[in-house]
């Protein structure tokens, strides 16, 4: 009887040493799908004992999550959502840890004749004006967020055309990737999510290159004065990894098919 009651002790007592340092990540997609957070966060559990949970979820969702309390740390990619998650006091200290860009995909055979082209914007209006299908996110994602400041750029409202040629998915980058591959479409991609892609099928990278597609992420730590619940120490460290030298290195050595899918760009708080 003794032997049971000390054995469930141990079980009990492991267990909260185990949910002492396992840590919720709130991450957009493209790191998790593109295979990023896969292939560094075991390095870290390595070198400090904290497990990380992911919650892999478009940029405004992982934000939302972060804001009931449900998430520890927080890795995005949209300025514009992220600030207002800050102005609102749930937020503090976000830092760029990598780069990366996003491209605009679509069938080889081009009806909207955009291949080559290096302006986001002139894109957008060319397959508008040809009504060729288009597949967008639809799901608040950074991607998402990124994509309707480009057509409010070339003054177009392509929700005129949902259903015909706008396809709104409301789902992540793979989906989406999958459903322009299937019709085929044209759609917008982070080009981490894009390499590691394998049902490209006639999909080809069109356009590439315009400074509004540079892809930034941020790890975002919580303000304590509103996430006391948090595990802020143990997220603290896991955001000091990445901004490190060793974390930093990691990004940087991460590749698909030989490809480098993220720069490492630690930077100072903003």
């Amino acid at each position: 009887m003794i032997r049971i009651l000390l054995a469930a002790l141990l079980l009990i007592a492991g267990t909260a040493r185990s949910a002492e340092t396992t840590i919720v990540l709130a991450s957009t997609t493209s790191v998790d799908n593109s295979g990023l957070l896969a292939a560094i966060l075991p390095e870290f559990t390595r070198a400090s004992g904290i497990a990380v949970h992911v919650l892999a979820e478009g940029t405004g969702q992982a934000l939302d999550t972060a804001r009931r309390g449900d998430a520890d740390l927080v890795l995005v990619h949209d300025p514009e959502a992220e600030a207002r998650f800050a102005a609102e006091g749930h937020g503090q200290s976000p830092r760029q840890i990598a780069w990366n860009d996003f491209i605009i995909v679509g069938p080889a055979d081009d009806s909207a004749h955009i291949l080559g082209g290096r302006d986001a914007v002139a894109a957008l209006t060319a397959i508008a004006a040809s009504r060729a299908v288009f597949v967008s996110r639809g799901d608040r994602s950074g991607t998402n967020e990124l994509e309707r400041r480009l057509w409010r750029a070339a003054g177009i409202d392509p929700q005129s055309g949902a259903g015909q040629w706008y396809r709104d998915i409301g789902g992540g980058m793979g989906q989406a990737l999958n459903a322009a591959a299937a019709m085929p479409g044209y759609t917008l991609s982070d080009r981490g999510t894009w390499l590691a892609f394998r049902n490209k099928r006639n999909l080809a990278v069109l356009v590439e290159g315009d400074a509004r597609l540079i892809n930034r992420y941020d790890v975002i730590e919580l303000n304590p004065a509103k996430h006391r619940n948090a595990k802020l120490a143990a997220a603290h460290r896991l955001a000091l990894w990445l901004l490190s030298a060793d974390g930093q290195a990691a990004i940087g050595q991460f590749k698909v098919g030989g490809e480098q899918l993220f720069h490492p760009s630690a930077a100072a708080p903003r």
